[in-house]
């Protein structure tokens, strides 16, 4: 398993999403969690948002007697984002989670409250041991500077930002900037949310041309093509045992400048939009 550096820590490139899974079967979830840790993927991402905490509930079940192995991650809403309301959301996910620290706490995207008031709780549960490092998701470069302004220069661990075959804007200027600040770049819904390119498609085509050369499936290619980025990180959603093993072994594949060259073309970068995309 490849690791990529967030912070001081060295954790799998490859790691576990878990956006929606309150919508599937608890059991299958759960083993799919611990399966996927059982395949080196340690890095565990999670949110208050998701399921109204059941996703975090789920994690922490799923994690129970294994939390040294992991590097567990969430993220506060906007709306709670004030000083007082960051911490309390802090506590509320430990709970979820069964834990007393998160190894990283992140700002889901941008809202109302200043950044200073956010960067000053999450310094203030680093202080107390509540977290260990934290980041910011969904931001574009003005809104890095700022909090880059506001943190400081090494404070930001990392950017969790929206990455597909079909949606490269971050290529633009996000990577460069998070690169260029020590900043690691987390990939979520690295598989398009529903939008994976077709069988019969051109991309599609080109995809399976890939895969076939290296004897690996077509989403393990997809995964090996945005981890040809030495500062990136991605966290794929398993709806199975079988499937977070699949994720998992994404790692340790290595595409040819060629075939990158062959992606690239199929699933053009487009221009610079004007804000950044999420969902």
């Amino acid at each position: 398993m490849k690791l990529r550096r967030v912070g001081s820590e060295h954790i799998a490139a490859v790691g576990q999403g878990t956006w929606n899974i309150e919508a599937s079967s608890r059991q299958q979830v759960v083993n799919a969690i611990r399966r996927g840790l059982d395949a080196g993927m340690n890095h565990i991402d999670t949110a208050e948002m998701y399921g109204s905490g059941e996703a975090e509930r789920i994690v922490g079940e799923a994690i129970a007697g294994r939390r040294q192995q992991v590097f567990l991650v969430s993220k506060v809403l906007p709306s709670n984002a004030s000083r007082e309301g960051t911490v309390q959301a802090c506590e509320r996910s430990l709970q979820n989670l069964q834990t007393d620290h998160l190894d990283c706490y992140l700002l889901h995207w941008r809202g109302r409250y200043p950044l200073a008031e956010t960067i000053a709780a999450f310094e203030q549960l680093q202080g107390a041991g509540k977290i260990r490092s934290w980041g910011v998701s969904n931001f574009d470069t003005p809104d890095l500077d700022e909090a880059l302004a506001v943190a400081g220069p090494g404070r930001i661990d990392c950017n969790q930002v929206l990455y597909h075959l079909q949606e490269r804007a971050i290529e633009h200027s996000v990577i460069p900037w998070c690169e260029g600040h020590g900043v690691a770049v987390v990939a979520y819904s690295p598989f398009g949310s529903g939008q994976f390119p077709k069988p019969a498609s051109a991309g599609g085509k080109v995809l399976n041309r890939i895969a076939e050369a290296h004897g690996a499936t077509v989403r393990q290619v997809a995964l090996a093509f945005l981890l040809r980025y030495p500062s990136l990180l991605t966290i794929p959603k398993a709806s199975g045992a079988g499937h977070a093993v699949e994720n998992a072994a994404a790692a340790d594949l290595t595409l040819t400048p060629s075939e990158i060259v062959q992606i690239e073309a199929a699933f053009p970068r487009g221009r610079k939009p004007r804000s950044l995309p999420m969902i």
